[in-house]
Formats: C-alpha cells, structure tokens, sequence
C-alpha cells in the first residue's frame, strides 16, 4: 500500500480499483491523516435502500470523516454521470476532496470531461431495451464497436440509442467534449489493483459479513418496493436476495450468485481501469497492507 507520506496534502485525491480491494480504508486513512472531505464515485452508493449491500459507510465510518454523496438519492429516481458531475462540482471548492469509487466512467468524466448529449427520449430507450445485445452491436459502426466495451449492454445500448436519438455516433459527440472539471494533473490520481485470487477471497468475505450485518433484512425492507428496472436495484447481490425471499432459490444459491457477480463485476472493473486508466498511479494491495 502507498505511504501517506508520497500524498501532497493540499491536492484533491482521486482513489479507484476494483471493488472490495479497499478503496474506502485508503480513503479514511488519508482524510484522518491529512484532512479533507471523502466524496463518493460509486453509481450504485448514492441511493439510499440498500447501504449494506452497495458497501456504503456504516456509522462508524461516517463519525472518523466527513463523507459526501451517499445514499442521498431516492431508490427510485434517475441517476446519471451527469447528475453526479453537477454535484461534484461545487465539491471541488471546498474542504480538499477525496473522490473514492469503482464506477470508471464517473471518474473519466471528471478529469477528461463528458459530452452534453441531450436526454434519450424514453421511446428510444425502451425500443433497446427491446433489442439483443447482437441487434444493438449490428447498428453500430466500426468505430463506436471499437471505443465501446463490447460485452457491456449497457454501454452499448447507451451507444445504440445515442445514435438513434440524435444521428450522430457517440465517438462523435465525444469529440466536442468539453474541459473537464478536474485536469487529471491536478490531482493525486490511485488507482488500486490486486491478485485475482486474494480479491476473490475478499469479496466471499465481504458478502458474507454483509448477510452477517443484516444484509437479508435490508432486502426484505425493500421486498414491497422492489422493481428490478429501478438503477438502485442493479446492487449485486438484490436481485439474488429478493428471489430468495420470495422463495425462487434457497440463501445459500442467492448468495453463490452474488459472490460469482461480485467477481465477474471485479473482472470487468480491473480490465477496464488497466485500459483507461493508464496515466494514474497503479498502487497494489494484497494482505500484507
């Protein structure tokens, strides 16, 4: 693990990695060291509903720094990397920030700036929602398929509908991106990465101690709420906790699945942060930090 020593104290600090690899520690051991004001980049950690199983801080996290950004979303409502940039920006102003978090894109936007798409009409999303991730790929060109995550739906319905919405091709719109608000040379920028082994180990861990932490009764006090089209239900691990309570699959599967989830998800984070990540400074933890 880094030395808190090699972090100016007077610069904002931009922390990154898979999830379960210690992010929140590393985050908490420099705001209790030096100061600052730790601001969450998690897209999943900004709704309120589920804070055991999207791993926000607990109380005792909460009373060592002050944390922004968390659970201050309706389960219900939309979020976007749009939303969270306006309310990372009057951040940036204040107390040094400490932005900590596994959703990759919310950090890009930051410190290499994000297109103004216009909204997607709810026709034309619900048109691919409709479609195979096959027929979606199919519309696209060369150059979109080969900027996008391919195996990621989501991105590449997100790519599909910007172009059907407004005639121009996401790379496109991404070439009139405007100055980011944080120039990745102005912060201290970690990204965090560790052994697939000894992260596979920690996430079994970490699900565990969340049932332990009363993970199933937070599902069973979202059950009569619960719609899976909802983002804040994308939470690994939801979907799985809520079969189990309707009585679809037994704890011990609901809990298999999620673990295979959580290492999938980690997979994808590590391929993705080591393709776009690769001017920050890679820091490897493992169980000697």
């Amino acid at each position: 693990m880094i030395s808190l020593d090699e972090i100016p104290a007077d610069r904002p600090v931009l922390i990154a990695g898979p999830t379960a690899c210690g992010k929140s520690g590393l985050a908490l051991r420099i705001a209790q060291a030096q100061g600052g004001v730790i601001v969450n980049a998690d897209a999943l950690q900004v709704f309120d509903g589920w804070r055991i199983l999207t791993a926000r801080p607990d109380d005792a996290d909460l009373a060592r720094a002050p944390h922004l950004l968390y659970g201050h979303i309706p389960f219900d409502a939309p979020y976007s990397v749009g939303h969270w940039l306006r309310e990372v920006a009057p951040l940036l102003n204040g107390p040094r920030p400490i932005i900590v978090g596994g959703t990759g894109l919310y950090l890009t936007a930051l410190t290499e700036g994000l297109a103004e798409i216009p909204p997607i009409p709810p026709d034309v999303r619900a048109a691919g929602d409709s479609l195979s991730l096959p027929d979606l790929l199919s519309a696209l060109d060369a150059q979109t398929r080969a900027a996008i995550d391919t195996a990621n739906r989501a991105r590449v319905q997100r790519a599909w509908e910007v172009l059907t919405a407004t005639g121009r091709t996401l790379p496109d719109w991404q070439a009139d991106t405007p100055a980011p608000l944080l120039p990745l040379g102005a912060a201290t920028a970690l990204v965090l990465d560790a052994d697939k082994e000894w992260l596979n180990a920690r996430i079994t861990r970490r699900f565990d101690q969340m049932l332990t932490s009363g993970a199933l009764d937070e599902a069973r006090a979202m059950q009569p709420r619960w719609n899976p089209a909802h983002l804040s239900s994308k939470a690994i691990g939801a979907a799985d906790l809520i079969a189990h309570l309707d009585g679809t699959v037994s704890l011990h599967q609901a809990r298999e699945a999620a673990i295979i989830a959580s290492r999938q998800y980690a997979k994808r984070q590590r391929t993705w942060f080591r393709a776009r990540l690769k001017q920050w400074r890679v820091i490897h933890v493992s169980s000697t930090d």
